[in-house]
């Protein structure tokens, strides 16, 4: 069942010690949208994901996450035991260095946030293996994959607790231009197939190019 929810970042910053990350962030991001965020490299983009996930805390502002049955989420209202709660609800992540665990095999990889949760559906572990295109390789361990698969497992895994928020941190980063495309491909297709908003991070212009929208992180705060 598809869900459908929206991001709102009012008024962001975050510091280190006496040193500024980013001030003055916000946007929207609306139900089922895909946006892009680009900007140089130290920036801070990667610590602004950790942020909207709840991972890191940031100094100044508010984020709200409002999911599909209307209920609004002020992540400042929360603990950090609350946060992992909200996150494993509502929340998929897909990093640049997949973080598969090695001693798990694909498909027990893919089941973690379901187990996170409570809950087992081997069905819908292997809808989801079937959708990135490794239906038969939920036996093999991590290291029998390429780059490209275990960025695939990432995806499924991040995908199949049917998350209203997905969030990639350069998912490409680390593939060939061919690879990164098909993985591109395959993010765009299974996040618009379940209806969740999309936020990625990253250095490519070509998986930029197709955000529905595309805003630039600088020191003093927010660009598109």
């Amino acid at each position: 069942m598809p869900t459908h929810s929206t991001l709102t970042v009012q008024n962001l910053g975050k510091h280190y010690g006496g040193t500024p990350v980013f001030a003055q962030v916000h946007f929207a991001v609306q139900p089922g949208e895909f946006v892009a965020i680009v900007g140089d490299s130290g920036v801070g983009k990667s610590t602004l994901l950790n942020c909207l996930a709840g991972l890191d805390q940031w100094d100044e502002g508010d984020i709200t996450y409002t999911a599909a049955n209307g209920t609004a989420t002020r992540l400042a209202d929360l603990d950090d035991t609350a946060r992992a709660l909200w996150r494993r609800a509502h929340v998929g992540f897909v990093f640049q260095a997949f973080h598969v665990l090695p001693h798990l095999d694909v498909a027990q990889n893919v089941a973690l946030p379901l187990m996170l949760l409570g809950q087992t559906d081997p069905a819908r572990v292997q809808a989801m293996l079937d959708a990135v295109g490794l239906g038969a390789l939920g036996s093999r361990l991590p290291q029998q994959l390429s780059g490209g698969q275990l960025q695939r497992v990432a995806i499924a895994r991040a995908l199949v607790h049917r998350p209203g928020l997905l969030l990639a941190d350069e998912p490409t980063g680390n593939l060939d231009p061919t690879t990164a495309a098909l993985v591109m491909d395959l993010l765009l297709a299974q996040t618009r197939e379940q209806g969740a908003s999309l936020v990625l991070v990253t250095h490519s212009d070509a998986a930029a190019a197709r955000a529905d929208r595309v805003l630039r992180l600088t020191a003093s705060g927010m660009v598109g």
